[in-house]
């Protein structure tokens, strides 16, 4: 058996196209897959989606986020930048794009950095006085 498992997220409205075209042009190897007047279908990173004109019943909260997982500062900071454009900057990594979505933005060596139980309380110290994640100063905590 293959199922399919996929995020759909609810949007206030006719926003789901624009949503969807947003994303694509943020995210590397992303496409539109189908669309119709309730639902569009897409990609992020190869991951799919769909996207529904719902109505102002739901709202988006930090409960369900999506995480980025970045290599260098430089991802980090384009991610940021481009998902806080009429967004909202949150603490410790998180933000809020300007459609309501929750997105974590975290570099990959904070895992390893959280590993070491010695240098570890210095790192968490070091994130939570930051809004976007800055790696050298998490390296050197």
């Amino acid at each position: 058996m293959t199922n399919s498992i996929y995020p759909c997220l609810w949007f206030d409205g006719q926003l789901a196209k624009t949503a969807a075209d947003f994303y694509c042009e943020v995210f590397p190897n992303s496409k539109i897959l189908s669309i119709n007047p309730f639902v569009v279908i897409f990609e992020l990173n190869g991951k799919k989606f769909m996207g529904l004109n719902g109505g102002p019943e739901y709202k988006f909260t930090e409960a369900v986020s999506f995480v980025v997982n970045c290599e260098t500062q430089e991802e980090i900071d384009y991610y940021w930048n481009k998902l806080t454009e009429d967004g909202q900057e949150g603490k410790c990594g998180w933000l809020k794009d300007k459609f309501g979505i929750s997105w974590q933005i975290v570099p990959t060596i904070l895992g390893k950095l959280m590993s070491d139980p010695i240098k570890a309380p210095k790192v968490m110290y070091a994130f939570m006085q930051m809004k976007k994640f800055e790696i050298e100063k998490l390296i050197n905590a």
